[in-house]
């Protein structure tokens, strides 16, 4: 039998409730926080912490291993006490050597034959296989085997998501992504064991981390930040210091872009670092360039340069296996990117060279950051004095990417911004300005 959820958040809420003074999940977050021994990586911030508590209480799915662990030292009981083991049941026992109930009966027999039959009427006609045939056709030996997860197999599943970011239209992944969204969000439902049930909410938090990350691109910010905090919470349930500082650094990198103000970002930023505490990771790397990014964007070259520089340093401890574009990991294409937009938005006369080694480092499928680093070129085409052209070139590398968002968005703004007044009537400077405004 599983544990019972929901009377073991029955019995969390009463040990709150029932201490004197009493604590509200605020109050109670901190003193989970307190209870953090050196060494130990750090709880999340206290409205996430109090937002995790709630679930607990009510029943939604019960506390990790850490979390348990946290609860004894802030109650004084052990953990046995606090998260029981439920009796196991004699009568429910097999008493034979096959386990019956992984056989099915005649009416799933006949569900797995009707889709074996329409599986094959639809390969022989060549029409794309309906919805759900393949499913009930291997119904039964997913039965079995959903006893066991494959954890490696859908971090691969993870993996590759970042990578076809680069390759694929935002829109395209999106059937695809929900689909193992809600796969996985099944298994978590199920139970399994504590190590299989935090690798499932890393997988979780990396899949909702790359919604997100696809929503921003299809201009869908208030869906974007559901899906970030989705992220933010699973990454945290899972104690996972890397992915934390992760979902938090690519979030801060993505309020930059879509004009966060200056200090939401370096909040989103600062949180980042602190449950880094020094450990190097490519959520670390990409929290100081959305210091950096904002900060140049706000006209603050000190912090800026600060944020740059630690930026660099971080970088140099990581490490570089593959040159693939990704947006889990954080790689010498992406620095000099970062690099050259500072640069560009800062108005730096060495902006050209810095654009044109960052491209050098990217392969031609990478076709977002290279219709951003176009648009870095004609911003800066027109910071010398040659409008028509950097208009031209705009207009140009949006053909590869016609919905100007995020990054790119804010790089057609930036140029829009300085082109000179006789320049604004322009056919190109009408059609960047429709772009935006669509968007």
């Amino acid at each position: 039998m599983k544990p019972d959820a929901k009377a073991i958040g029955a019995r969390l809420r009463r040990l709150r409730e029932d201490h004197q003074p009493r604590r509200s999940r605020e109050k109670w977050a901190i003193m989970m926080q307190r209870a953090v021994r050196p060494g130990e990586t750090p709880l999340p911030d206290v409205q996430s912490l109090a937002s995790m508590i709630k679930g607990w209480e009510r029943g939604d799915h019960i506390p990790g291993d850490r979390y348990q662990e946290i609860y004894s030292r802030v109650t004084g009981k052990t953990v046995e006490e606090l998260f029981p083991e439920p009796p196991h049941s004699l009568a429910a026992a097999p008493t034979g050597t096959v386990d019956l109930s992984t056989i099915p009966d005649n009416g799933d027999d006949d569900v797995r034959r009707r889709a074996a039959l329409r599986l094959v009427a639809a390969l022989g006609a060549g029409a794309t296989i309906p919805p759900g045939i393949l499913e009930d056709l291997l119904s039964g030996i997913d039965g079995v085997l959903d006893r066991h997860t494959d954890l490696e197999e859908w971090e691969r599943v993870v993996d590759d998501y970042g990578r076809q970011l680069y390759r694929q239209s935002f829109d395209s992944l999106i059937p695809a992504l929900t689909a193992d969204i809600v796969a996985v969000g099944e298994l978590l439902m199920k139970g399994r064991s504590p190590r299989e049930q935090v690798g499932l909410l890393r997988v979780s938090a990396g899949l909702s981390g790359l919604l997100a990350e696809t929503l921003c691109n299809l201009g869908d910010g208030r869906a974007a930040r559901r899906a970030w905090n989705t992220a933010r919470r699973a990454a945290d349930e899972s104690a996972d210091r890397a992915l934390q500082v992760w979902v938090r650094g690519r979030a801060a990198q993505h309020a930059s872009w879509a004009g966060g103000s200056h200090r939401s970002v370096m909040t989103m930023m600062n949180e980042a670092t602190q449950i880094a505490d020094g450990t190097p990771s490519s959520g670390l790397a990409r929290a100081y360039a959305a210091g950096a990014c904002t900060a140049a964007l706000h006209g603050d070259a000190h912090t800026s340069r600060m944020s740059m520089d630690l930026l660099k340093r971080t970088f140099e401890k990581l490490p570089h296996s593959s040159s693939e574009p990704t947006v889990l990991a954080f790689q010498e294409s992406q620095l000099h990117w970062n690099d050259a937009y500072i640069r560009t938005i800062s108005g730096d006369n060495r902006a050209g060279a810095a654009i044109d080694h960052a491209w050098s480092l990217y392969p031609s499928t990478a076709t977002p950051p290279i219709v951003n680093l176009r648009l870095m070129r004609a911003v800066t085409l027109v910071k010398e004095g040659q409008a028509s052209e950097g208009l031209d070139l705009a207009t140009k590398a949006l053909m590869d990417r016609p919905r100007p968002v995020l990054a790119t968005r804010q790089l057609v703004f930036q140029l829009l911004d300085i082109v000179p007044d006789d320049h604004r009537t322009l056919p190109a400077a009408r059609e960047l300005r429709a772009l935006t405004a669509a968007t």
